[in-house]
Order: C-alpha cells, then structure tokens, then sequence
C-alpha cells in the first residue's frame, strides 16, 4: 500500500487500491521519463551483500546462510531469515533486496499452491524455479533484485536451480550467492563431494558460511541451516558465526596433519651419552 501511495498508481478499472502488482512498464513515473531509466537515475544505490550457500548431494540438499541484513553502512537487523520455505518439500535461500525477495516468495507459494490444487500434486522444483524466473523476467532492467537457490525433493530425487531476476535459470550441484560468495567458494571447491554423510554436509556448510562472514563486512550474526530430504526440509541450527570460526580455527586440518607427521624427523637416539640423530648413525 506504501508503495502505491508514493508512486500514485490505481488499478486501471477500479479507484480503489489493488493487491495485484502492475504490468511491466505500468509504474507510474513523472511524464517524459521511461520507468527503466527513471529507476536506474533516481534509485539510492545503499550497498547490500550476504553469504547464501546450496549444494545436492546423496542425502538431499543442503541450505545455509548468514543472517546479517544491512542497508548501506549499517546493520539492518542481525537476526534475520534469509531461507524462506515455501512448502514442504521446496525452500529458497534469498540474496538481493529484501523486500524484493519475500515479496515474490510470497508470490511463488501462492502460484504454486494453486498449480497443486488444480492438478492434484505440487509441481517440480525444476517447474518451480521455471514460473519463478517467467515471473521476475518480466520486470527486467526496472531495479529488481532477486537471486536465490530453489532446494527442494520432487519425483526426480533431491534437486537444485539458481534463479536471478532477469531470468536466469540454472541447474547445478553447488551454488553460492552474495557478496560473500567467493570465500564460501573456497571452502566448498575444496570440501564438497556427493557422497558425503549428513554430518560431513553440516560442517562443510557451517565452514563455508563462517568463513564468508569472516572476511565479508556485510555478512555476519547467525549462520542457518536446512537439509531438505525425502520426507521434507529441517532446520538443523541456528549458530553464532563468530563463535563457530573460533571453533573452527582451533580445529586441525587432516592434510596439515598428515604433512607434519610426513615432516617429523626420526626419534634421536643416544650413543656413550651424546644425542645422535638417525641419519648421522646411518652415516
């Protein structure tokens, strides 16, 4: 309704206020300008950035993020859910503008509820993330900001697709959104295999997230986590980034460890009381 007031715009047919967002091109703008032009002028341009992580393996899917909202220099709310689910066996991690992002999450479960009603079963995730990116296509260069993984288990098995507001659709294996996404990058090249156990998918999320707000100024607070399985989505914690990098770097790698065991030298040895070392005995 806030939204409507500002830019002065009615439904064509009726003077009251309508729940139905307008066509593509309908905002009303001061006269002689394009929308798409207009929004790219005046639009405020606050910097935005998060840490969002999805990636399929043998189990389901696994989601994460952080849960830092900022809005230019300042923290928003440190607390915030940046994984929606939509039903029971699909959920979306959301990067971009937040009001953008529930907006047509919102929207999205209300299209795939009906969808279901009429054909009796809930469509796929790939013909979710379909309708999603028909859907935010038609507002492309009007300042839309959405980019999300659709995690969900369908009929065909646990599935994956990113989905950005010009419409791009995507489906893959490991995907990581943000402006902490390179360093989540990182950690998931480095970790991620299809087989992993349940447990060894939970750390390699919590890893790639915690080190994402580690060295990203706009990611931070909570990392969240999902599993989507057969049976539907769990949320599995909620923990503190800072905490858990703590934990983290106290931990050892196992090549670190395995290098330092290959570097040891050999156990010195004593011969009429001077300490000589393995190699010089061999000598």
């Amino acid at each position: 309704m806030a939204l409507q007031d500002v830019c002065k715009w009615q439904a064509p047919d009726t003077q009251g206020p309508s729940p139905h967002l307008p066509r593509a091109g309908g905002w009303a703008v001061p006269p002689g300008w394009d929308p798409a032009t207009f929004v790219r002028s005046h639009s405020p341009g606050l910097a935005h950035g998060t840490t969002t992580l999805a990636f399929r393996f043998r189990h389901g899917v696994i989601a994460a993020a952080d849960t830092r909202s900022s809005c230019g220099n300042y923290v928003q709310c440190p607390a915030s859910r940046k994984i929606i689910p939509v039903h029971q066996h699909l959920l979306g991690t959301t990067s971009g503008t937040s009001a953008d992002c529930a907006t047509w999450y919102r929207v999205l479960r209300r299209e795939l509820r009906l969808r279901a009603l009429r054909e009796g079963q809930p469509p796929s995730v790939a013909g979710a993330a379909r309708l999603l990116a028909a859907m935010l296509s038609r507002y492309r260069g009007l300042d839309l900001c959405v980019a999300t993984a659709l995690c969900g288990w369908d009929r065909s098995g646990p599935a994956l697709f990113y989905v950005y507001s010009d419409g791009t659709r995507l489906p893959g294996n490991v995907f990581s959104v943000g402006s902490g996404s390179p360093y989540a990058y990182g950690v998931l090249d480095r970790g991620y295999r299809y087989d992993m156990s349940p447990q060894e998918a939970y750390a390699l999320a919590r890893c790639a997230v915690a080190h994402a707000t580690h060295r990203d100024a706009y990611s931070g607070g909570s990392v969240d986590l999902f599993h989507v399985r057969e049976s539907g989505w769990e949320y599995v914690s909620r923990n503190d980034a800072c905490v858990l990098y703590s934990q983290l770097q106290k931990l050892p790698e196992p090549e670190e460890e395995e290098e330092a065991r290959r570097d040891q030298p050999e156990p010195a040895t004593l011969h009429g009381g001077s300490r000589v070392s393995a190699e010089t005995e061999m000598l």
